[in-house]
């Protein structure tokens, strides 16, 4: 036995959208009802475990066997579930791995598996069986009846007088639904055998096999969560949105304030007339007003948007008996660049702190001390959105050690286009905002000296514009709100330009050579990255050895005229469809896949540490309190063999809870 495929059909009480797969399998009501397997491609075995079934014992040996290849889609959800319902029926077909003490030792050792919808994602392909089978247009595709077959005996139903009360479905109240599920469960395994024979000719490099491995080890673990924090955070949300809804009402009186067509109503009455009620909207609004009744409604209602609590309730919702969150990071979420999305409690669009006294705040919160809180701060939704961070800790007698990469982008960008004044800059542990503004308005600047009134526009130039983003880009970072005049845009965009040639002329030889491997099929190569076409799809080989893959591309006009390529992928409206593009925009899914990897090789040098969390180009690591900080941002910050003269900085801080210092 080399290899199996495997699908499972399973139950659990726990509702695994907003729970994720860790909890919904440790349920003491989670069980396998399908076990469905290829061995060595054979035809597909259903096993039906809710109606008795066995699985054989070379099978069940096989799952803990590291020599056999476990293959399934989205097999994380495969392995996890198998962990704990192996612990629970066959413990001693069960073998962790790691050490003890790591939390990640009571899962089945990741590097046995591998996932189809991971070799999707790398080939640019959607992240669902049913897409990935439609778009590869496979003679056997996902049965569509499958969701309703999931909703009907996965998951808790509601007591009726016409199902006698039952909270749940089993085999025998539907036995002619049950067939098509178990047929449903064999199609799955046949689709996903599919998919590997459809992509045998494009194999995943097994550095990529390598880094989900260690992705798998990272959800393995968790993140622990200070309970106390969250909870008490819940509470105080709750209370101070009733405080703010009675204020509201005071002023406003009206029967709900925080409806927006009510409150627009009143506004309007007041003489004040608006489209939107968004963030944005009534933040201009409180700039703009002289009415002070109106300023403070407005402030109010400014307050209760910001209520943080959903974050808060995913943590609650997330945390299994262990006390950590599992299974936050999605491998691949984004291929395009390969970056990994966010999942539950989505650690990358957390909101930062500034409070000076961010420590004191929060032991008011786990002291339960809501009027010392409402006293000392202006505003507690606020402050408890300030906090969010501060609820992932690391286990007792550990400590936290955050280190990330400084301006990866900018110094990925400036490695590739040969930018060199701004590699000079790096190098000389400069500010690069500083630096642009100098060399865009030909005179020094310096932080807090000369000229510094030049950083903001320096800053706001190297945010937007690195990727071919022009007036509209400043606009969308702000730069009206930082106080640039409109008039001022264009000459910044035209400024930059002009002292960044070397980027500028990077961008369009990109373009030059996606358009040249799509139209001519010649292999083309620009400052060390590759490009060429192969059976309908383009790839983009980086320094790294990792492909980018564009799915049948080909060359159109876009709105203005101009020449443009389109590819087929997954696009802002989170469907399959044609997505234009052009050489800039390739520049920055390039760079941003180069700072992935970057990331990734320093994931696999400290992959000896207990990684337990990434965000972008920064690093979590729960370790003993003996490890020294410096040596791991040294660590963090080497180069690549496949990029060593980039010049990389890391740098890093100790801490007993998660924050942005």
């Amino acid at each position: 036995m080399k290899e199996l495929s495997i699908d499972l059909e399973t139950y659990s009480d726990v509702d695994i959208s907003k729970c994720g797969a860790y909890k919904y399998a440790e349920s003491e009501n989670f069980e396998i009802l399908l076990f469905g397997v290829s061995v060595d491609g054979e035809p597909v075995k259903v096993y039906d475990l809710a109606c008795g079934d066995t699985i054989p014992k070379d099978i069940l040996a096989a799952l803990s066997d590291d020599s056999v290849t476990k293959w399934a889609f989205n097999a994380s959800f495969e392995r996890i579930c198998l962990s704990n319902w192996l612990k629970r029926h066959h413990p001693e077909h069960f073998y962790g791995y790691s050490i003890p003490e790591d939390p990640a030792s009571k899962y089945l050792d990741p590097s046995a598996w591998k996932c189809t919808m991971i070799w999707s994602a790398y080939m640019g392909l959607p992240l669902s069986l049913e897409g990935v089978g439609a778009v590869l247009k496979l003679q056997d595709q996902k049965l569509k009846e499958g969701k309703d077959l999931i909703r009907y005996f996965c998951t808790p139903c509601k007591p009726t007088k016409a199902n006698g009360g039952r909270t749940r479905n089993l085999p025998q109240h539907d036995s002619e639904k049950w067939i098509r599920f178990k047929e449903y469960n064999r199609r799955d395994v046949e689709v996903e055998m599919a998919i590997k024979k459809r992509l045998a000719k494009y194999p995943v490099p097994e550095q990529i096999w390598d880094e989900y491995h260690l992705d798998q080890e990272i959800n393995d673990r968790g993140i622990a969560l200070n309970m106390t924090v969250v909870e008490n955070a819940i509470a105080f949300d709750e209370r101070s949105r009733e405080e703010l809804t009675v204020a509201m009402q005071d002023i406003t009186n009206l029967d709900n304030p925080n409806s927006v067509q009510q409150m627009k109503e009143w506004l309007s009455d007041n003489g004040v007339e608006t489209e939107s009620l968004d963030k944005k909207a009534v933040k201009e609004l409180i700039k703009t007003t002289d009415e002070q009744a109106v300023q403070d409604a407005l402030i109010l209602r400014q307050q209760l948007a910001k209520s943080s609590v959903k974050k808060y309730q995913a943590m609650q919702n997330a945390v299994c008996r262990d006390g950590r969150a599992h299974g936050m990071f999605q491998f691949y979420g984004a291929n395009r660049s390969g970056r990994w999305a966010g999942r539950l409690i989505q650690l990358q669009n957390l909101p930062q702190n500034h409070l000076p006294d961010l420590e004191q705040a929060r032991q008011y919160v786990i002291d339960g001390d809501y009027e010392m809180l409402d006293l000392l701060y202006d505003s507690v939704p606020s402050v408890l959105s300030e906090l969010i961070r501060t609820a992932f800790v690391p286990r007792p007698g550990y400590k936290f050690i955050v280190s990330d990469f400084s301006a990866i982008e900018a110094r990925v960008l400036a490695y590739l286009a040969g930018e060199t004044w701004r590699s000079k800059v790096f190098a000389e542990g400069k500010d690069i905002y500083c630096a642009s503004a100098s060399q865009m308005f030909g005179v020094p600047v310096e932080k807090h000296g000369v000229n510094s009134h030049l950083r903001q526009k320096g800053k706001i130039a190297e945010l937007a514009l690195g990727y071919g983003g022009s007036v509209g880009a400043l606009i969308s970072m702000g730069a009206l709100e930082m106080g640039l005049p409109e008039e001022d845009l264009q000459p910044l965009v035209n400024a930059w330009r002009s002292s960044n040639p070397m980027i500028t002329a990077f961008w369009w030889d990109v373009d030059r050579a996606v358009k040249t491997a799509i139209t001519k099929r010649i292999p083309m190569e620009v400052r060390g990255i590759k490009f060429f076409y192969k059976s309908g799809m383009l790839f983009i080989q980086l320094p790294s050895g990792r492909r980018l893959s564009y799915v049948k591309p080909r060359i159109g006009v876009n709105q203005f005229g101009g020449e443009s390529v389109t590819y087929e992928g997954v696009g802002s409206t989170k469907k399959w469809e044609r997505i234009e593009s052009y050489g800039p925009k390739f520049v920055e899914n390039i760079v941003q896949a180069i700072s992935r990897d970057i990331l990734c090789y320093a994931m696999k040098t400290l992959r000896h540490c207990f990684i337990v969390g990434h965000v972008h180009d920064e690093l979590i690591i729960e370790c003993d309190p003996r490890v020294d900080l410096k040596a791991v941002c040294e660590q963090m910050g080497r180069s690549p063999d496949w990029m060593p003269d980039i010049l990389l900085r890391a740098d890093g801080y100790e801490t007993d809870f998660y924050k942005k210092d």
